[in-house]
């Protein structure tokens, strides 16, 4: 927890140091800050005395929480897309203070919960079509069923992929996502979602990406069974990966500069 909190302040003292002064304006002796800078430091103010004063500790340990905040540091601002809603997410979106930080939680009430105390934070719910307890089914469907082909999967408007997330908001559909992190929905009891569509549509969505450069995708629980074989269906293969602690990170490169980099090597290597 020290260290979540110290992260915290760190990015806290960089937005300072980063300020333009020739942007501020001094009133009674003393500095006002931009509007933009004002928003981000209440942002990460209340991320520090949340974690300062909450006995609840993030999932993650901190090497996990580490290898996100990396990639969130060096990309910032970005679209950051996290399936689930916890008490880690004010930390997340302090990572991201500039960015698009949007959270997807199956439990509406707990949406209430968690913005009644953080009531900056971005959530859409989510209901579910899956069950942990099809996950192989789910898998001979996508071998079988031509819409959940890699060579031409696509999320939104997909009703007869199962595995594809077509129930979302326009938002998640209209945005790239620059990192896409896989901590939920629930995937530890037979009725529960599972987290099959989940990795699914974030290997979709990455490899659908129209701009330059990857999608980040970071997997929580790849330990658990479901997790490991979904993962090496969809993800492994998909880009370079490694795991830290219970969570797998892959860099996805969008399938249309694959395409391109192979007919560079056959035409001009």
């Amino acid at each position: 927890m020290a260290m979540v909190v110290l992260i915290s302040s760190a990015l806290l003292i960089a937005s300072f140091l980063r300020g333009n002064a020739s942007s501020t304006v001094f009133c009674n002796g003393g500095p006002r800050l931009p509007a933009d800078a004002a928003n981000v430091m209440e942002l990460q103010l209340e991320a520090i005395l949340h974690y300062a004063t909450s006995k609840v500790i993030p999932q993650q340990t901190i090497d996990e929480i580490r290898l996100s905040y990396d990639v969130l540091r060096s990309l910032s601002p970005c679209n950051f897309l996290v399936f689930r809603l916890g008490h880690d997410s004010l930390m997340w979106a302090s990572f991201n203070p500039r960015g698009t930080t949007l959270f997807l939680e199956e439990d509406p009430k707990w949406v209430q919960t968690v913005l009644k105390n953080a009531p900056g934070l971005r959530a859409n719910t989510i209901n579910y079509r899956t069950k942990l307890s099809d996950a192989n089914d789910l898998l001979s469907h996508y071998r079988n069923e031509p819409d959940c082909s890699p060579t031409k999967s696509f999320i939104n408007g997909n009703s007869r992929c199962k595995l594809a997330l077509n129930m979302l908001q326009d938002e998640v559909y209209d945005k790239e996502w620059d990192i896409i992190m896989i901590d939920a929905p629930r995937g530890y009891f037979p009725e529960a979602p599972g987290r099959m569509a989940a990795i699914y549509s974030a290997a979709v969505m990455a490899r659908n990406r129209k701009s330059p450069g990857v999608t980040h995708v970071y997997l929580h629980d790849v330990e658990r069974q479901v997790e490991k074989v979904y993962a090496k269906t969809f993800l492994y293969s998909s880009g370079q990966s490694s795991i830290v602690c219970r969570t797998l990170f892959v860099a996805i490169r969008a399938l249309v500069f694959r395409v391109l980099i192979a007919v560079y090597f056959i035409w001009y290597v």
